[in-house]
């Protein structure tokens, strides 16, 4: 029999629930020195935010040039980090962040930042939901959930990362006029996604016709896990939205969903 866990063992009732691997295979040399330099230089901690809540988000890039200026955008679940690193090298007049608890695909993302010489990014390797709330309001130009994990069996719904808080999160964190790029290759993700942005008036939808959600958006750089879906039959859909003014969902209690990309 197990043991029963300790009350001083037992996780705080308000923190949320992971789940899903914070790590794979072991790291061959190269790749965990790139993740060790990576999180070094550009790795963002739970003191360096509490030291920056309140602040604008450009504070976290205290190294770059006009930083006060500079727009930001929040990558959630970057997966390999191949998507983000591309959008930093065309864009180095912005500053990205991304988050994504799964270390081997952080670093994969050190690994582009090393090879491709980038300083515009900053990287939260955690639950990305301990990392909004301390972020201000409106501090976000964009934000991008690209193929998350589509926890497709119903009993794992609420493990999906776009619940309700989360959305409420987003409508807060990113300012009006912003966008909210979402995708998926998952028949049950692209369902989700769509039901879960249908209850918020706070994001505009702006398909006007079956093309805009069947093609990628211009200058998408491509992913070796895109690659493999498309090789496997699996067609791609793209949600975009765009924040609204004069929305502002009251923030209350949703799902555990972690926010891990692929």
């Amino acid at each position: 029999m197990t043991p029963e866990r300790s009350a001083s063992n037992r996780p705080d009732p308000g923190t949320p629930v992971f789940y899903g691997r914070r790590h794979g295979r072991r790291l061959r040399r190269q790749p965990a020195e790139n993740l060790e330099w990576g999180l070094d230089h550009y790795g963002i901690d739970a003191d360096t935010v509490e030291c920056a809540a309140a602040l604008p988000p450009q504070a976290l890039f205290n190294d770059e040039p006009d930083r006060e200026d500079r727009p930001v955008f929040l990558e959630i679940g970057f997966g390999g980090g191949e998507h983000l690193a591309a959008r930093a090298e065309e864009s180095p007049g912005a500053c990205f962040i991304g988050a994504e608890p799964f270390m081997n695909g952080v670093a994969g993302l050190c690994g582009h930042i090393r090879q491709r010489g980038l300083t515009n990014i900053r990287i939260w390797p955690e639950d990305v939901r301990l990392f909004l709330p301390l972020l201000p309001d409106a501090c976000l130009d964009g934000a991008f959930i690209l193929f998350p994990d589509p926890w497709p069996k119903f009993r794992h719904r609420e493990r999906r990362i776009l619940q309700p808080v989360m959305i409420d999160q987003l409508a807060r964190l990113i300012r009006p006029g912003g966008e909210l790029l979402l995708a998926s290759d998952d028949a049950t993700a692209k369902t989700w996604l769509l039901q879960s942005m249908l209850g918020t008036d706070d994001f505009a939808w702006q398909a006007r016709r079956p093309v805009d959600w069947r093609q990628p958006p211009p200058g998408w750089p491509g992913t070796r896990y895109m690659a493999k879906a498309e090789k496997a039959g699996r067609r791609s859909a793209w949600f975009l939205y765009r924040r609204v003014d004069g929305g502002n969902r009251r923030l209350t209690p949703g799902g555990t969903g972690a926010g891990r990309g692929r």
